[in-house]
């Protein structure tokens, strides 16, 4: 599960303060000594109990200059742009009797939907109860990433992250399904980025089962292979028949059999297609490339 950071103090910061000190650190989550410095002020922003509540109050009235953006879903809020290797987020995270919650659905808080991260970020509860998660670990080096894969998946422990709370969770081990707190409550996270995350997947899985279900992680390059081979150009197809057969990132290889497959005329074309793919070299590639033939013989 996240590694849990015990950090007892009542020292409390401003947010640019926050913004300041953490951009100088340069978060790297390998380095013990830097992740517990930027826990330090992550802390130190938790302890400020009025922070969140007076920037919001000031958008509403549209008396600030801070620009607070909504990013990754409809809860969560950019409090800092990109600084470095980090930027600031707050989640909100509503309780099943709130109306967001009622009119939206448990899916789109994320709830109920076993994941693990392409990236590494601290986290700490900063109001109310806190949600709970059922915390599992993986081995990544030893998954494919195919849909039904075995992900080798080992329970840890059901917990909350209650307010002061905070936690280290660490790309491509830390696996968790979320379930929402009993009351509405706030979680801010200092999220590390790597430029080459977006090669590294994130993976779904079926807690029942143990299985990877499916690819989360967003890609704009596979967006933007998938709409060129969908116009139809021959140079977009020579690029994406290069793409199946050479690129080292198997799920843009994926994405190529997929984009050319669905162009296809018929099924005798779509099952040739996909009979390339069973043999270009990609372990996970050819998993899916057998699965799609199946489908396409029944």
């Amino acid at each position: 599960m996240p590694k849990i950071i015990d950090i007892a103090s009542n020292e409390s910061c401003s947010l640019p303060e926050a913004i300041e000190a953490l951009a100088a650190l340069d978060l790297d989550p390998r380095n013990d000594a830097s992740t517990l410095a930027a826990a330090h002020w992550l802390r130190r922003l938790t302890n400020n109990r009025t922070f969140l509540a007076d920037l919001l109050l000031e958008r509403l009235a549209g008396r600030t200059t801070h620009e607070i953006d909504s990013g990754y879903g409809p809860q969560a809020l950019l409090l800092s742009p990109l600084r470095g290797s980090m930027f600031l987020r707050a989640n909100i995270w509503p309780a099943e009797h709130d109306l967001c919650f009622r009119n939206s659905g448990a899916k789109s808080f994320v709830y109920g939907v076993p994941h693990d991260h392409n990236f590494s970020f601290l986290t700490s509860g900063y109001l109310g109860p806190g949600y709970s998660s059922d915390y599992y670990e993986y081995d990544y080096n030893a998954v494919m990433g195919y849909s039904g894969e075995a992900a080798g998946l080992r329970f840890v422990e059901r917990s909350a992250l209650y307010q002061g709370k905070v936690m280290l969770y660490r790309a491509h081990r830390d696996v968790h399904s979320q379930l929402p707190p009993e009351s509405l409550s706030v979680s801010l996270n200092v999220m590390h980025v790597d430029p080459a995350q977006c090669w590294f997947d994130q993976y779904g899985f079926d807690l029942e089962s143990g299985e990877v279900t499916r690819v989360l992680s967003p890609n704009a390059t596979e967006v933007f292979l998938r709409t060129a081979v969908a116009s139809g150009s021959g140079d977009a197809m020579d690029f994406a028949d290069w793409v199946g057969r050479s690129h080292p990132s198997g799920r843009l290889r994926l994405a190529s059999f997929e984009a050319r497959a669905g162009q296809s005329p018929d099924l005798e074309a779509r099952d040739a297609i996909w009979r390339e793919g069973e043999l270009c070299g990609s372990r996970m590639v050819a998993a899916e490339a057998r699965s799609r033939r199946r489908a396409i013989a029944d």
